[in-house]
């Protein structure tokens, strides 16, 4: 049975989209975060740790989406997988602006807080594939 054929069920309601998911809706809400934060960052890092950041960021829902749309289990789990690096990836470079002193830790922490939130997200997901 495909993924779309499941009776998934994420807070009492049948997922019928990728964009059902909350994992997914939060992973926007925190990209919309990333990219307000880095904003704050100096102009020469433009190319460097904003791209970064920020190319990172718009990875977790796009893995999200792109393994749901895959239609096969074993392929849904590997995005997710790719999804969940993406993820620590970006805590990451939070945590590196933070300690290049670029970005203090009262305009992190709810990024970080996000970050650990949709972690625990991907990975009950993860589990529930598995079974």
């Amino acid at each position: 049975m495909g993924i779309r054929q499941q009776a998934i069920v994420e807070r009492g309601n049948k997922i019928l989209s990728y964009k059902d998911l909350v994992v997914w809706q939060k992973s926007m809400e925190l990209v919309e975060k990333v990219y307000r934060m880095t904003q704050l960052l100096p102009e020469d890092e433009r190319w460097g740790l904003v791209s970064q950041i920020r190319r990172a960021a718009v990875s977790i829902p796009s893995n999200i989406a792109e393994g749901y749309g895959r239609q096969a289990t074993g392929e849904y789990h590997h995005h997710l997988s790719i999804s969940r690096g993406s993820l620590l990836e970006l805590e990451t470079q939070v945590l590196l602006c933070e300690k290049l002193g670029y970005l203090q830790h009262e305009k992190t922490c709810l990024v970080l807080a996000d970050i650990q939130s949709i972690s625990k997200m991907l990975g009950s997901l993860i589990n529930k594939l598995k079974q």
